[in-house]
């Protein structure tokens, strides 16, 4: 690759000082990765749920070293700044946060987030000091690499079964105290709350498309103070529908119609 991952860190982050919101892809293989940096994005993203069903498992289900050797795949297939969904950290201790942020480095990602999720269904969402502690830890840990690294800090409220916008609006304003470079909340119910959540910080934030009656335009996103939109699993959710769609076809019809609408 002809550009270096100083440069894609440096031209990742000034998408987020930017005027208006941009579009992160999340390609969930080598082809996938090459065929949407062709259509024009500055930018893609690993997805979790996406990097795990290509192993057929679930959200949550891959070890560090699975979660870091898919995004490595993807940042070797394009010249484009790629950072990943890094989930919690795949570890519950700060430091093993902040390891993780230097292992991620190591692949040529220039970004990733960590989420305050954890895992457990009994407690899902570490207590808010710990919370806070680990994005601190790997803020640490990004600030001492030798390039931009831009860390992104996610609050799983809304997807946890807490749907509190204070508790939410809380922790992102700690997180962005701790030195996050962008704030995420996925599942806000509506565009007012996502009004309020940008509102709330001075940092980027991002917003998760995919969630059906919860997926906004690019228009309205930015108006209501939206820097970054990613596609989370969306893309590979719709690719398996065409698979779905295309092989119901052959099964209950017996036709190949599909084949007259492929790319």
């Amino acid at each position: 690759m002809s550009v270096t991952q100083s440069e894609k860190a440096d031209r990742f982050k000034s998408l987020h000082a930017s005027a208006g919101a941009f579009v992160v892809a999340n390609a969930w293989d080598l082809l996938s990765a090459r065929l949407l940096g062709g259509m024009g994005f500055a930018a893609l993203a690993t997805s979790s749920a996406a990097a795990a069903g290509t192993l057929g498992r679930r959200d949550g289900e891959i070890s560090r070293d699975e979660a870091l050797d898919h995004a490595r795949a993807i940042v070797a297939a394009t010249d484009l700044p790629v950072s990943a969904d890094l989930e919690n950290g795949f570890e519950h201790s700060p430091a093993g946060v902040a390891e993780t942020i230097r292992l991620a480095a190591s692949t040529g990602l220039v970004g990733g987030s960590i989420e305050d999720a954890t895992g457990d269904p009994d407690q899902p969402l570490y207590p808010f000091d710990l919370a806070v502690e680990r994005v601190a830890a790997a803020v640490q840990a990004a600030r001492a690499l030798p390039f931009a690294f831009t860390l992104t800090a996610r609050t799983e409220n809304f997807l946890s079964g807490n749907p509190d916008l204070e508790d939410t609006i809380r922790r992102l304003q700690a997180f962005e105290r701790a030195g996050a470079d962008v704030l995420f909340a996925p599942g806000l119910p509506d565009l007012a709350a996502v009004r309020a959540v940008c509102a709330a910080v001075t940092k980027p934030v991002n917003f998760m498309v995919g969630i059906k009656g919860k997926s906004w335009s690019v228009a309205e996103l930015e108006a209501a103070g939206v820097r970054r939109i990613s596609l989370a699993t969306s893309l590979y959710r719709a690719a398996l529908t065409g698979l779905h769609e295309a092989a119901r076809e052959v099964r209950e019809q017996g036709t190949f119609g599909y084949v007259e609408r492929l790319i």
